[in-house]
C-alpha cells in the first residue's frame, strides 16, 4: 500500500464519516467486494449497535500491508487523482476502515493465500496494530465491529427506539439486495441476533438474481431488454415492467425497488428516476398510479472517464459528464418499450446512431409495409382512423403529440411480439423502423405539395377552433354534447312526498308486493297452497338428489321436470287429489281469519314488529314538528368558588412537615397522588417533582435479577465438547478450568459450582485424562429460557472474567441473560397493582435510596425516575411574580 499524495488528498476532499450501521455495512462490503469475493456473510447482534461482522473469502491483505491497512490515506486502489479516470473498484479514498476505528472497536482476521495461517489484529481508535495473534479461520478478511458509537452517546441515543433500529435493519437489507442483483455470482447472508433474515445462493445470471430477491411473482411481469449507443458510447441493459402490465404487481409505493445502477454501483440519481417514472406512469390513466416507482432493474455502463462518484461520502450519487446524452439514450430506449408521451421534443425525431432490444418480435419487418408512400401515413382526418383496422391500432400507442408514423410502425407490429421471438428478427425489426423515420422529412415534403387534399392545419387555425372540420356539413366540428331523457312524469304519491308546500310527518314509504309463497290475510300471514306441479317437486326433488348428489340446482330441476312430464295419469291424479285439499283447507282458513278480523300483536309473537300505541305517536308528531330552540347569545356563567390561599401559611406547613421525622428518607417527601393514578408528587427541599413508580419498580428488580437469578439449566442430549478453538484461545480454557469446582466424583468426573456459570444457565463436566483419552471439557446443560443461549456465551463470560477480572455474577452476564433479565422484570412490573398505596411509595423510596443511590436515577430503558415540576417559592415577592403571567 502507498499514502496518497497531500494534493490528491485535498482534491478527494470528503472525510468519510460513519452515521450509521448501514454505512459501516457498505464500506466493509464494497471492500470484500474489491478483494474479489464470491462470499460474503453480514452478521449483527443488537441491530449491529454491539457487533458487526462480515466475513469475505477474498484474496485478504498481504502481511506487508496490514499496519497501514486502517491508517487514513492509505489504499492500493488508486495513486493519483488522474486514476479515477479509469476507477473499476467500489473503493479509492482509504478512509472507511479508518473513520470505522474512531467510533468503534475493530478486529480485523485476514488470511492470503500464500499465509500459512489466519492472524487476528486488534486496532486502536487511530487504525494502528494493538496486538496480533493467529486465528483458526480460512481465506479471506473478517472485519468485526464492536460497540458502534461508544465514544458518540448522541448518535447512540438515535437508535433508542426500537422503530429507528427495525429501520436500519430494513435499510441494510436494502443494500445487500442491490448488491445480490448486480453480483449474480456472489452468495449473501445476513444474519441478526443469530437469526438467518436473509439469504442469496450463487445464480448464472440477473434474471435468476431477480427470481431470488423479489421473487418469481414480480420477475414473471418484467421484460428484459437492453440498449447501445456509439457515441458516446452508452450501454443500457435490464429488466423493465411489460407494458400495458397490471401496475399494482409492476409498481410499489416506495423506491426501494427501483433499482438503478451506473458502472455495477448502486446509486440514486434523480434525473433517471424521473424519467422512469414519467414514461411507466404515462401509459396508465388512473391518477393512482402517477405516485407509484415501477419495480425495474436499470444497469448503465459507461466510460469510467465520464462518471465522478466522488460527490458524496457514501458514494450513492454521481455526476455524469454526458448527461444530457444519457437521458436522451434512455428516452428512446423508453420510447420504444413503452412509447411516446408528451413532450417538447419527440425523441423519434431525433437522429439516433443506437441498437434496442427488448424481447424480440416472431417475425423480420416485411419489406413491402416498410416502403409504404406517405399517403398510407399521412392521410385526411377521417381517413387517419381506417375503418377495417381493430380497435386497438386506431388509436395511439403514446400521446396525442406521438408522430403517425411511430403509431403505424407500433401497429404493425404482431400481437406476441412482446414474449417470444428472436433477436434477429427484432434488429430487423428496428432496422425498418429507422429507415422509415429517416424518411420523415421526405414524407413531408412531399405531403407539403397536396395541402388541398391532405387536410392540413396550421397553428392558428388549431388554436382557433377550425382546424378540423365535418367532411359532411363542412363546418367545425364542436365538443361531444351529453343527450339526456326528458325527465318522465312523477307518480301522485311521489309528488306528494316531494312537493315542498306539503310537509309529511312520520312519511313511510311502503315497498311494493312482491311473490311470495304467504298471503297476507288480516295482517296474518298464511302459507299458499301448492300446486300439482309443486307438490310433486317436492318429493321427488329429494329422489333425485339421492341418486346424483353432486347434480346442480339445473340439473335437479330439469330432471323433476321430466319426470313429472313422463308421471302415469294415475299419479298425477293422486298429486291433483292433495292439491285440492290443501286448496279447500286454505280457503277455510282465510274465512276464519277474516271473521275474527286483525290479530292483536303481542311479544311473544315471533316473526311480528310490536306497534307503537296511538298516545306514543302524538308525542313522536309533537317532537318531530317541534321548532329547535336557539340558544342565547350570552352562556350562563359557570359556577365558581373562592378558595383562600395563603402562601406563608403553606410555607410554615412545609418547614413543619420537614422537621418532623419519618421513615422516608429526608430528602424526598411525599405530598399526594395525581389523578391518572400512575405519578405521585414528591417534594425535596423547595422543589416539587414527579415519581413514576412503577419505573423505580423496574430498575429495582431488575438490579436483584442480575445479582441473584439464576437460570435453570436443561440437560443436553448431545453434550458440547470445548475445546480452545471453540473457546476463543488457550487462555480461554484455562481461565474456565481455574474457576469453582464440586468434590471428584468416583468416575473422576468434577462439575464446575462456580456461581458465574450456574447463575447463567450453564454446567460444564471435567472429565480428567485416562491413559485411553485426553482430559476435555463438555457443557451437559444450558438454560432454554434464553432463545438461542450457546457456546459463545460461554466465551463472553469467560472474556468478562479474563479481561475484565470479573469476580460477581453481575459482572459476568452475557448480553442475551442480560435482555431476557430486563424483559423479566418489566413483566413483573406489569403484575403489580395499578394504584399502589402510600405505604408501598414511601417503602420503594426507602428502597431506590438504599440500593441505586443517588446516580443511578433512570430505569431500564434509560428513562429518568423524577420529573421536576417547579420551585415553592420562599416569599410573597417570589409568588406574585410566578402568578402574574397567569394573570396576563
Amino acid at each position: 500500500m502507498k499514502q496518497l499524495p497531500p494534493d490528491t488528498v485535498r482534491l478527494l476532499s470528503s472525510s468519510q464519516v460513519i452515521t450509521s450501521v448501514v454505512n459501516v455495512v457498505k464500506e466493509l462490503l464494497e471492500n470484500s467486494l474489491d478483494a474479489g469475493a464470491t462470499s460474503i456473510d453480514v452478521k449483527l447482534e443488537n441491530y449491529g449497535l454491539e457487533r458487526i461482522e462480515v466475513r469475505d473469502n477474498g484474496h485478504g491483505i498481504k502481511a506487508a500491508d496490514t499496519p497501514v491497512m486502517a491508517v487514513r490515506h492509505f489504499t492500493s486502489k488508486i495513486c493519483t487523482h488522474d486514476d479515477l479516470e479509469h476507477l473499476e473498484t467500489y473503493g479509492f479514498r482509504g478512509e472507511a476502515l479508518g473513520s470505522v476505528c474512531a467510533v468503534a472497536e475493530v478486529t480485523v482476521i485476514t488470511k492470503t493465500e500464500e499465509d500459512d495461517v489466519s492472524t487476528q489484529y486488534t486496532l486502536n481508535f487511530t487504525g494502528g496494530i494493538v496486538s496480533k495473534k493467529p486465528s483458526h479461520l480460512g481465506q479471506g478478511t473478517t472485519v468485526s465491529v464492536l460497540k458502534l458509537f461508544k465514544n458518540l452517546p448522541v448518535r447512540r441515543q438515535y437508535y433508542s427506539s426500537t422503530k429507528k433500529c427495525k429501520e436500519e435493519l430494513k435499510k441494510v437489507q436494502d443494500l445487500l439486495l442491490a448488491y445480490a442483483i448486480i453480483k449474480p455470482e456472489l452468495r449473501l447472508t445476513l444474519v441478526h441476533n443469530k437469526v438467518v433474515l436473509w439469504q442469496k445462493a450463487k445464480v448464472p445470471d440477473h434474471r435468476s438474481a431477480l427470481v431470488a430477491t423479489l421473487g418469481p411473482g414480480v420477475v414473471v411481469n418484467l421484460l428484459p431488454c437492453h440498449h447501445r449507443q456509439e457515441q458516446p458510447e452508452i450501454f443500457l441493459e435490464g429488466f423493465f415492467p411489460k407494458p400495458g402490465a397490471d401496475y399494482s404487481s409492476t409498481s410499489s409505493s416506495n423506491p426501494d425497488k427501483t433499482f438503478i445502477f451506473v458502472n455495477n454501483r448502486p446509486v440514486h440519481h434523480k434525473d433517471i428516476m424521473k424519467l422512469l417514472r414519467q414514461h411507466y406512469t404515462a401509459q396508465y390513466p388512473d391518477d393512482g398510479s402517477r405516485s407509484r416507482y415501477p419495480v425495474l432493474m436499470l444497469s448503465l455502463t459507461v466510460s469510467p472517464s465520464s462518471v465522478d462518484v466522488n460527490l458524496t461520502p457514501d458514494k450513492t450519487q454521481v455526476l455524469l459528464h454526458d448527461k444530457e446524452a444519457v437521458l436522451i439514450a434512455l428516452e428512446a430506449f423508453l420510447v420504444s418499450l413503452y412509447g411516446f408521451r408528451p413532450t417538447d421534443d419527440p425523441p423519434a425525431l431525433r437522429p439516433l446512431s443506437s441498437e434496442t432490444s427488448c424481447v424480440p418480435s416472431e417475425a423480420a419487418w416485411p419489406e413491402e409495409e416498410a416502403s409504404l408512400a406517405p399517403t398510407d401515413l399521412f392521410g385526411d382526418a377521417d381517413a387517419a382512423v381506417r375503418a377495417d383496422a381493430p380497435p386497438d391500432s386506431q388509436t395511439s400507442n403514446g400521446s396525442s403529440s406521438s408522430s403517425l408514423a411511430e403509431d403505424w410502425i407500433v401497429n404493425q407490429m404482431p400481437a406476441g411480439s412482446e414474449s417470444n421471438a428472436s433477436l434477429h428478427d427484432q434488429n430487423d425489426l428496428l432496422s425498418a423502423e429507422t429507415n422509415v423515420i429517416n424518411k420523415l422529412p421526405e414524407m413531408l415534403e412531399d405531403n407539403a405539395s397536396t395541402d388541398e387534399c391532405r387536410g392540413q392545419f396550421s397553428a392558428e387555425d388549431w388554436s382557433r377552433g377550425t382546424a378540423l372540420t365535418d367532411p359532411v356539413s363542412g363546418r367545425p366540428l364542436q365538443p361531444v354534447s351529453i343527450h339526456q331523457p326528458p325527465q318522465t312524469n312523477v307518480s301522485a304519491p311521489d309528488q306528494a312526498l316531494s312537493s315542498p308546500d306539503k310537509k309529511t310527518l312520520n312519511a313511510i314509504t311502503e315497498k311494493r308486493a312482491t311473490l311470495t309463497a304467504y298471503d297476507l290475510i288480516s295482517s296474518r300471514a298464511m302459507r299458499a297452497p301448492l300446486s300439482p306441479a309443486a307438490l310433486f317437486e317436492k318429493e321427488a326433488r329429494a329422489d333425485v338428489l339421492r341418486e346424483k348428489p353432486a347434480a346442480g340446482l339445473q340439473d335437479i330441476s330439469a330432471a323433476v321436470h321430466e319426470r313429472w312430464k313422463n308421471l302415469r295419469e294415475e299419479d298425477r291424479k293422486k298429486y291433483e287429489e292433495k292439491a285440492q285439499k290443501h286448496q279447500a283447507q286454505h280457503e277455510q282458513r282465510t274465512k276464519l281469519a277474516s271473521a275474527e278480523g286483525p290479530a292483536e300483536t303481542t311479544l311473544g309473537t315471533r316473526g311480528q314488529k310490536r306497534k307503537a300505541p296511538p298516545s306514543n305517536q302524538k308525542l313522536l308528531d309533537k317532537l318531530f314538528s317541534a321548532q329547535p330552540q336557539k340558544k342565547s347569545g350570552t352562556p350562563a356563567p359557570k359556577p365558581s368558588l373562592p378558595l383562600p390561599c395563603n402562601i406563608p401559611s403553606l410555607r410554615l406547613r412545609l418547614q413543619r412537615l420537614s422537621s418532623q421525622s419519618s421513615a422516608v428518607p429526608r430528602g424526598l417527601r411525599l405530598v399526594n397522588q395525581l389523578a391518572s393514578r400512575s405519578a405521585w408528587v414528591i417534594s425535596c427541599g423547595q422543589r416539587l417533582m414527579l415519581l413514576n413508580p412503577f419505573r423505580v419498580e423496574e430498575a429495582l428488580l431488575f438490579k436483584r435479577l442480575l445479582e441473584n437469578n439464576i437460570l435453570p439449566a436443561v440437560s443436553l442430549q448431545t453434550p458440547i465438547q470445548l475445546t480452545d478453538g471453540s473457546l476463543g484461545g488457550a487462555e480461554y480454557t484455562k481461565a474456565l478450568c481455574s474457576m469453582e469446582k464440586q468434590s471428584p466424583e468416583l468416575s473422576g468426573e468434577v462439575f464446575f459450582c462456580d456461581p458465574r456459570l450456574v447463575a447463567n444457565g450453564f454446567k460444564v463436566r471435567l472429565i480428567p485424562a485416562l491413559p485411553s483419552a485426553e482430559r476435555h471439557l463438555e457443557v451437559t446443560a444450558m438454560a432454554d429460557c434464553v432463545p438461542f443461549l450457546g457456546v459463545e456465551d460461554l466465551r463472553e463470560i469467560l472474556t468478562a472474567v479474563l479481561h475484565g477480572k470479573a469476580r460477581s455474577v453481575k459482572e459476568c452476564r452475557p448480553l442475551k441473560v442480560t435482555n431476557y433479565l430486563k424483559g423479566e422484570a418489566v413483566r413483573l412490573v406489569r403484575q403489580l397493582p395499578a394504584s399502589p398505596s402510600r405505604a408501598d411509595v414511601e417503602e420503594t423510596l426507602r428502597r431506590m435510596e438504599r440500593q441505586l443511590g443517588e446516580k443511578n436515577r433512570t430505569c431500564i430503558h434509560g428513562r429518568p425516575f423524577l420529573q421536576h415540576m417547579g420551585d415553592v417559592p420562599s416569599s410573597e415577592e417570589e409568588a406574585r411574580e410566578m402568578l402574574r403571567p397567569l394573570e396576563l
